[in-house]
């Protein structure tokens, strides 16, 4: 393959056919984003010398893998991943590949199950050896495979917010973790809208009730209250029961950690109940511009998310990159949160090669501290020492038209920190 042509079929490979089309139509007039300028790429070193563990890695190609899911109740969330994170690899493809090698694509199917998860992540590094992994959404994917990551010592680029408590040589975390987005988040909301009463809802499973954990014992710590907590397993479609505790209650504050295909009937009969999130403040931490597509804006404009990403950020990186991600995608897809930290993957693991001058995972782990990106979309990302992103916390509220007003935006980066006092 040059290094002016795209291997259309390897980028494709796995998605559902019409997005496939839709990368097909863009793939031929897709532009170098200029993220890294042509003069930097890395000169090719021998294969011996950047590949001493065996990985799936020849003098013109290095593998990797992208393990999401793509069916299942997640695959309204997921998708986004794989798209950016394919669109990262073109542009890398097409400025050179890393370490003066092509990147190939093997990709996984999670299935929104998390022993599946498992299990694809064991075939990617134990029989297809790849050098690094893009992938997972849910915590409990995540909590499933790391065993195999740390087992059989592979690399995770994980691009989910999270409810943070964990630090892995094996991971880099892309996504905010839970002082970066929940307690920044409760800070504003609570200042902004004088709350004092919260009713807690979310999916039921390890981030949602963590990320709840942590959420309470900040409110309670403030002299605020919380007046409900629900949780219903993924899927789930019957809101209206705690939508009339909601409504007896008459919290200050809905925060919800709904995730995945769940979130198209919560809002949906939230709206049907009355409820008009113009006038009831619902801060969410799970909904991105991806679910709103399912959800519908009308459903949920007025609502407010605590992200670190929007697509309506208003930025040279943020403009390059979504226009090529609609170039290969389509004018109609948009870009979330977790979809604009999937992208940062390909990128962050092509810097801490470059740096290491090697794949191997335990140079890749120890050469990450430090790595910066300035021409991620979000802004300027470092990664720290504990393997998570130095990234500002902004505030969005959503239109109707399906994406999101910032109405706040810290002032600085935010340290990343995992492992908060008082909230382990």
């Amino acid at each position: 393959m040059s290094s002016d042509k795209i291997d259309a079929d390897k980028l494709t490979g796995g998605l559902p056919s019409p997005l496939r089309r839709k990368l097909l139509l863009g793939m031929a007039a897709l532009p170098a984003i200029g993220l890294l300028p042509r003069g930097a790429l890395a000169q090719a070193l021998p294969t011996d010398a950047v590949n001493t563990t065996k990985l799936a890695v020849t003098d013109s190609t290095v593998k990797v893998g992208i393990l999401h899911s793509t069916t299942g109740t997640m695959a309204i969330s997921e998708t986004g991943s794989v798209q950016a994170e394919k669109l990262a690899i073109a542009q890398i493809n097409e400025m050179g590949g890393v370490l003066g090698r092509k990147i190939e694509v093997i990709q996984e199917d999670g299935a929104s199950d998390w022993p599946t998860f498992a299990e694809k992540a064991r075939k990617l590094l134990v029989e297809d050896k790849v050098a690094a992994v893009f992938g997972c959404w849910t915590s409990a994917s995540r909590k499933a495979v790391l065993p195999v990551f740390e087992q059989y010592n592979g690399m995770l680029y994980y691009p989910t917010f999270y409810e943070g408590l964990e630090q892995s040589k094996n991971v880099i975390y892309t996504g905010q973790e839970a002082t970066q987005q929940i307690l920044a988040g409760l800070d504003w909301v609570t200042k902004e809208k004088g709350a004092k009463t919260f009713f807690l809802i979310g999916s039921d499973y390890i981030w949602p009730r963590t990320s709840n954990k942590i959420a309470r014992k900040h409110i309670e710590m403030h002299g605020q209250k919380v007046v409900g907590e629900e949780y219903f397993p993924l899927g789930h479609t019957q809101f209206n029961s705690v939508i009339n505790k909601i409504k007896l209650t008459k919290p200050d504050v809905i925060y919800a950690s709904v995730v995945g295909g769940s979130n198209v009937a919560f809002y949906k009969q939230l709206k049907a109940a009355g409820i008009d999130l113009n006038k009831q403040t619902l801060m969410t931490i799970s909904v991105t511009e991806d679910e709103m597509l399912g959800i519908g804006g009308e459903n949920i404009a007025g609502a407010y998310a605590c992200m670190k990403y929007f697509q309506s950020l208003k930025n040279p990186n943020n403009e390059k990159f979504v226009a090529a991600f609609k170039k290969m995608w389509g004018g109609e897809s948009v870009i979330g949160d977790v979809t604009q930290a999937g992208y940062l993957g390909p990128w962050l693991w092509k810097l801490t090669a470059e740096k290491a001058k090697s794949f191997d995972i335990d140079k890749i782990a120890a050469a990450s501290a430090g790595i910066e990106f300035t021409g991620a979309p979000e802004g300027y990302v470092r990664i720290h020492e504990n393997h998570h992103l130095w990234s500002k916390t902004r505030v969005g509220r959503a239109r109707t038209d399906g994406q999101f007003d910032v109405v706040f935006e810290t002032a600085d980066l935010i340290e990343p920190n995992p492992f908060p006092k008082g909230y382990q």
